[in-house]
């Protein structure tokens, strides 16, 4: 028959795909159960996993949107910057590294401190952002942070920070970094001896120095759930001491059974959670 003689009037155009391959602006990966997820539903959801309840990142701006009420927060320190005190070099000078996450994320540096108000209870807030330079606390971090402890000291404004921090202490800049623990410290002991409130609140990573100091002073300490917790990762841990570590080792629901923090609470529930805690203060 004729008709199966005539040529088709499309072209069509096979276009090779890796297996896998997903469009970067439409859908997510969840690392935890590989499900595929919608942007838009998990904008909705917080950024939390709808099936297995992962949290994923948050980035300082988040953060704050989050936990704060709406238009409340005002910033403080938004322009200081680090100077590279010790002309640190490498593969990337520090100050190139610095350039390129502060384009990368719109910060000057890996924190953010203001104050803002919480179901209108004024409140004083940091938030370390891990999208700059994995959150790590150079001269600039720990300088903020302890303004913003000591202003919750001045104005009895219940303190909290929310860390996330997989860089500890910013080696860039060797020793400076490392007094930041001991200044942040030293601060929130004379916050404490104030009678201030201070709650600390980790979320997935919290690490190294970070984890050994300020973030682990709180008078509560919350956890989100699944978060990574503690100073040295568990591989690192196991390639030291060539044991096997127990199942969830340093995961926010092993720490709160060993008695290392207080609660963990979901990201949905943060806010009311919170708003209860500095109801019962």
């Amino acid at each position: 028959m004729p008709l199966f003689h005539k040529k088709p009037k499309y072209t069509i155009v096979k276009v090779a795909k890796r297996r896998g391959d997903i469009p970067s602006d439409l859908w997510t990966r969840c690392e935890e159960c590989k499900e595929l997820i919608y942007n838009k539903k998990l904008d909705e959801n917080m950024r939390v996993c709808p099936k297995c309840n992962s949290h994923f990142t948050l980035d300082a701006n988040e953060r704050v949107k989050a936990t704060l009420d709406e238009g409340s927060f005002k910033e403080t320190d938004p322009d200081m910057v680090s100077l590279d005190p010790i002309s640190f070099e490498g593969p990337k000078t520090y100050k190139e590294k610095l350039k390129k996450d502060q384009e990368l994320t719109g910060l000057k540096d890996a924190v953010v401190t203001g104050e803002g108000a919480i179901n209108g209870r004024k409140v004083v807030l940091g938030v370390t952002d891990s999208r700059f330079i994995m959150g790590s606390m150079g001269s600039v971090v720990g300088e903020k942070l302890t303004r913003a402890i000591e202003r919750s000291t001045e104005t009895k404004y219940p303190l909290i920070i929310i860390s996330g921090s997989g860089g500890g202490a910013r080696m860039y800049e060797g020793l400076y970094s490392l007094m930041q623990m001991a200044k942040t410290s030293a601060a929130l002991s004379r916050h404490n001896k104030a009678g201030c409130l201070f709650l600390s609140i980790l979320t997935n990573p919290t690490m190294a120095g970070i984890m050994a100091s300020f973030a682990s002073l709180g008078d509560l300490i919350i956890a989100e759930p699944k978060a990574l917790i503690g100073f040295t990762g568990p591989r690192v841990i196991e390639q030291t001491i060539r044991q096997k570590l127990p199942p969830g080792f340093q995961k926010s629901e092993f720490l709160l059974e060993h008695g290392l923090i207080d609660m963990i609470v979901h990201r949905k529930n943060m806010k009311e959670t919170l708003s209860k805690i500095l109801t019962y203060f």
